[in-house]
């Protein structure tokens, strides 16, 4: 499991540059044909691998349940992200591998609700929700990376 949560580590370090090199209005672009923006899916990144590792667990959340509501699957950016949310996406991106990585590896991941993807993977224990996590992470940063010829 060492190596999947540095390979999470990895993409979210190509991720993480998005932040501090673009502006607030680079970041809240909504490019035409695309439902969201860069800030969007960096944000959905880090509730996605909160809600399939977490919540599927039974656990409580790193991270608001506010944040879940404006980034999980299906939503679009309601209004402009600030320098505050900027901010708060930035520390979550590493502080939530770092926990789940501790608490995987204490055991604390002992229950798991069986959760068929869109993809058509059946998550059905963390360790696949590990795993799972890293390939929709790198969904995510192609579309990250195609914003940045766009904005």
């Amino acid at each position: 499991m060492e190596q999947a949560f540095e390979l999470n580590r990895i993409i979210r370090k190509l991720i993480a540059p998005f932040l501090e090199d673009f502006t607030l209005d680079q970041l809240n672009v909504i490019p035409e044909g695309f439902s969201n923006n860069l800030f969007w899916n960096i944000a959905h990144v880090v509730v996605t691998q909160q809600l399939l590792v977490y919540k599927l667990s039974g656990l409580p959340m790193l991270i608001s349940e506010e944040l879940v509501d404006q980034y999980k699957k299906g939503t679009k950016p309601k209004q402009a992200a600030t320098q505050e949310d900027v901010d708060q996406i930035k520390s979550l991106l590493f502080d939530t591998i770092d926990q789940t990585q501790a608490d995987y590896t204490t055991g604390v991941f002992n229950n798991f609700n069986e959760y068929p993807t869109s993809s058509g993977f059946i998550l059905k224990n963390s360790t696949d929700a590990i795993a799972y996590n890293n390939y929709h992470e790198g969904l995510h940063l192609g579309i990250i990376m195609s914003f940045k010829k766009i904005v």
